[in-house]
């Protein structure tokens, strides 16, 4: 028998009786009562040493303790406990109190003060008196409830971050692109203002309702900066009297202030040649009439070039492209995800390629489909096809991702395939 000493109440001490008196009268398992209370541990106070302490009482209790009518009493003595769980008595002390506290067990006191206790021939409880476990019984529905409400909020939580994430990335790229291009707009004043929100970013312990509140401001910035981006594209002409473009003063500035590679190219790929043009980059040459063919004996040169040639430059684009990979994933944020989740950081078209033939199956774009586009469309160009299909397909626009690449590679062959407005439609907002 172990002195336990005198205990002064506290209303803490008291509401843990009360949660006691409760417990007697339900049937918990005792394994659903320590579970509840665990996975709540850090919500209520409790630390992983007083969850050792619980896991001591709960092993030397039975499962007839837990029965209605019964109390899960524990008489270990202060000994016993030191050498389960390693603690020093002021510790053990220090833990015990806390468990009190937080109304997770009570203390039943002996006249006597001594903890002490006895059991049947059946292994039932006929008196006892020392640590009571029957509150975390009384509480199991609460906790469990409340894990409930916890998870919730977690998954909000990652929600309500992803989303910023991703807002945080598309303002990121429209504000470099358009300082990047020249583009008109009030673009230093728009980076500072993101510079600033940035600052203030919710840490990892922010709850629902800041996060809310941070992606209402973050959302409100990306409005501006598309109105700008938007608007930096609606130049101003002079007409003559037959309200033909003339070529004024406006129409040179502003074809001044044009990125590169908007005026008589694309960004991407338009061809109409039979054969794909041999490189690692995408396209930037418009072909405007038709191209006369190359001699046969030529074209089966370069078509197998295209078969053996798949090493791939750094930056994937050419002197005047303005899409580049932090553009595509920028504008297909749903392929950027699944692409760093499968291959990682993507560092070059190389990587882009791999992630996109890794996850056309997931599109459900055919191997020959796949096979077709990289020798039509070439291999950079096949990769952002898929980049686009996959993130309008999970928009619900796209229905049939086969069909839709058919027509891509289609258009390529007559030389109508302008890729780039899709690209720069989703940057905007606007679905291409």
């Amino acid at each position: 028998m172990t002195q336990s000493g005198w205990r002064k109440p506290t209303p803490e001490l008291l509401q843990a009786e009360r949660f006691a008196e409760v417990g007697e009268q339900l049937t918990i398992p005792k394994t659903r009562a320590i579970v509840a209370t665990k996975k709540v541990a850090a919500v209520i106070g409790l630390k992983s040493q007083d969850l050792l302490l619980l896991d001591t009482f709960g092993a030397v209790t039975q499962s007839q303790d837990w029965e209605r009518g019964r109390r899960p009493i524990v008489w270990a003595s202060n000994h016993f406990l030191m050498q389960q769980t390693g603690f020093s008595l002021a510790t053990l002390r220090r833990h015990v109190r806390r468990l009190c506290e937080v109304g997770v067990i009570s203390m039943k006191d002996s006249p006597n003060g001594k903890r002490w206790g006895r059991r049947d021939a059946d292994g039932v409880i006929v008196e006892a008196y020392g640590f009571d476990l029957a509150p975390m019984a009384a509480r199991a529905e609460e906790f469990e409830a409340l894990y409930e409400h916890l998870q919730a909020e977690r998954a909000l939580c990652a929600s309500l971050r992803n989303a910023i994430t991703v807002t945080r990335r598309m303002i990121r790229a429209k504000i470099e692109k358009a300082l990047s291009t020249g583009l008109r707009g009030p673009w230093a004043k728009l980076q500072e203002t993101f510079s600033e929100l940035l600052e203030g970013l919710p840490g990892r312990s922010e709850r629902a309702v800041g996060l809310e509140g941070y992606l209402d401001r973050i959302k409100s910035l990306q409005a501006s900066v598309e109105r700008s981006f938007e608007a930096a594209f609606d130049w101003p002409t002079e007409t003559d009297a037959n309200g033909a473009l003339t070529e004024g003063k406006n129409t040179k500035e502003t074809e001044n202030m044009i990125p590169t590679s908007l005026v008589n190219e694309t960004h991407i790929l338009t061809t109409n040649q039979p054969n794909p043009v041999i490189g690692n980059r995408f396209e930037t040459k418009h072909a405007a009439g038709v191209v006369p063919r190359e001699p046969r004996a030529e074209c089966v040169e370069r078509s197998q070039e295209v078969d053996l040639d798949i090493s791939w430059s750094t930056h994937g684009a050419k002197r005047g492209s303005d899409i580049d990979i932090p553009m595509l994933m920028a504008s297909c944020p749903h392929f950027a995800e699944m692409a760093r989740s499968t291959q990682g950081f993507m560092r070059d078209w190389n990587d882009v390629h791999r992630a996109a033939a890794a996850l056309r199956p997931m599109v459900g774009i055919s191997e020959d489909a796949w096979s077709v586009a990289n020798k039509v469309l070439g291999p950079a160009v096949a990769a952002a096809s898929i980049a686009l299909i996959l993130d309008k397909s999970t928009d619900g626009e796209v229905k049939s991702p086969g069909g839709y690449l058919r027509g891509l590679v289609e258009r390529a062959q007559i030389g109508e395939l302008h890729l780039d407005r899709s690209f720069y439609g989703r940057l905007s907002g606007v679905g291409a």
